[in-house]
């Protein structure tokens, strides 16, 4: 038979003391002990009856065990017994958590940064620290996307290209292709982005890791050095095999070539928003064209069900990642802040955050025209319009004996004046004049009553949009 001590026996037999029921008296104090409520006697009394008189589940086949080390053994084993083995073709558990190449969600949410940051940026409560920390996780520092901000990127991208660009086309109906292309890359280009994230205080990181503030923008420096593809005298970007992988992320270009004649009409069709040829490496699950490969060969990879695609090899750690500059990074994370901030939020707070943070940088659109043939467009335009040719006309003059003379020059349709400009000779005042009448065309922009973007009107069912009037749509400008 089993021998039980009397210690322990003793104290499982007596109720547990609870020191918050009985308060310890002072010998020369007059205040009574404090006795437990009748309440809480039963409720201890009942927590004493489960827990000593627990039965325990035996199986008939079992016998008595000798210990309770032993009891917990064969339990075990027949827990294994029972377990059916999986089979060779169902997949096995994972045998732990992923790993971390960034700072967790929970070092996030105490990050003081990331709180300062969100603070300053006046972001909605509704976007919450974690998604913003995974913002500043760049795709080099993680390749998961399930971890870092591409798929933010690539919305955010899309929603500040769509709100630049009805902005500029509403604004300045008459703007030529060129200088759309320029305007737009002036707000929302990498150069510029690069410079909001530095405006918005968030450093850059030596290097990723999971010790760092998650406040901080993650990403795989590239370390500096020659630009010059050995052996040759071209840039490493200007090579035609980054172009290539355009064709495949659905270019469509026959010849991507670096010095490749582009017109203004393919470079809407086939180019990026910024007129760019397409180029880089695509993101995670992009579709790519079959029409040409690496090595300008027909892609084939039929599946079962009829589809052809190219199976992706991806990077699954930072070792396999490729390094990117600090400009790139900080681009990405300002896009993917517009895309996280437009799905928690709603398009309205991504609306005022690019008028806020974008639209607010002043941008002289006057100084982008670059006219090689002023007078000659000018001639042409008014010919299109039905006005009377331009003539040009001295307005005032002063020191033409001089070493510096100056000549006021105007250009005049009948009685109208389309321009006037200075110069140091007449034929220089008549160009200059000639360039000022065609700026006054190209940036002509109807009064803001009129103005009715097309995400204003996003709402109006709802009874919150604005209605909906006809824009100003040019025929286009002065091909020569």
């Amino acid at each position: 038979m089993k021998r039980v001590r009397l210690d322990r026996w003793a104290s499982q037999l007596q109720p547990p003391r609870n020191p918050r029921l009985q308060v310890q008296r002072c010998a020369f104090s007059h205040e009574t002990t404090t006795l437990p409520r009748r309440r809480e006697t039963e409720q201890q009394r009942q927590y004493i009856t489960q827990t000593q008189w627990q039965c325990q589940r035996r199986t008939v086949s079992s016998k008595r065990k000798a210990s309770t080390a032993t009891a917990l053994q064969e339990e075990g084993n027949e827990v294994e017994a029972d377990t059916p083995e999986p089979s060779s073709g169902a997949k096995k558990p994972p045998t732990g958590p992923s790993p971390l190449y960034a700072p967790s969600h929970r070092l996030a949410a105490r990050s003081a940064k990331l709180a300062a940051l969100h603070a300053r940026l006046s972001l909605p409560p509704k976007l919450p620290l974690q998604t913003l920390a995974r913002c500043l996780v760049d795709p080099s520092a993680d390749p998961r996307t399930d971890y870092n901000n591409a798929p933010f990127a690539i919305l955010g991208q899309d929603l500040l290209g769509y709100h630049t660009t009805e902005h500029l086309t509403c604004h300045y109906p008459r703007l030529p292709m060129s200088v759309l292309f320029a305007a737009q890359y002036a707000f929302v280009g990498e150069a510029t982005l690069a410079s909001i994230r530095a405006e918005w205080g968030v450093e850059v990181v030596a290097a990723p890791g999971v010790e760092v503030d998650a406040g901080l923008l993650q990403l795989k420096r590239q370390v500096p050095g020659n630009s010059i593809v050995e052996g040759t005298g071209r840039r490493v970007k200007d090579m035609p095999g980054v172009r290539v992988l355009g064709a495949r992320l659905g270019g469509g270009r026959r010849n991507a070539e670096w010095n490749y004649r582009r017109g203004v009409s393919s470079r809407v069709v086939f180019d990026d928003e910024f007129g760019d040829l397409i180029g880089g490496e695509p993101y995670a699950g992009a579709q790519l064209s079959t029409s040409a490969s690496e090595d300008g060969s027909a892609v084939e990879a039929d599946e079962a069900d009829g589809t052809t695609s190219t199976p992706p090899n991806l990077p699954q750690s930072p070792d396999d990642t490729e390094a990117t500059t600090v400009s790139d990074a900080s681009a990405s994370f300002v896009r993917a802040v517009a895309g996280a901030l437009y799905l928690h939020a709603g398009a309205a707070a991504t609306k005022t955050f690019h008028r806020d943070h974008i639209l607010s940088r002043q941008l002289d659109l006057h100084t982008m025209f670059n006219f090689t043939h002023p007078t000659r467009d000018l001639s042409r335009l008014c010919a299109r319009e039905g006005f009377e040719p331009p003539v040009a006309r001295l307005i005032s003059e002063t020191g033409r004996l001089s070493r510096t003379p100056v000549f006021v020059v105007g250009v005049y349709s009948g009685d109208n004046l389309l321009g006037e400009a200075a110069g140091a000779s007449l034929n220089e005042g008549r160009v200059r004049a000639a360039a000022a009448a065609l700026r006054s065309w190209y940036l002509y922009s109807p009064s803001k009553v009129e103005i009715v973007l097309p995400s204003d009107v996003e709402g109006m069912a709802a009874g919150k949009g604005k209605v909906w009037k006809p824009q100003v749509i040019d025929v286009g400008e002065i091909v020569t």
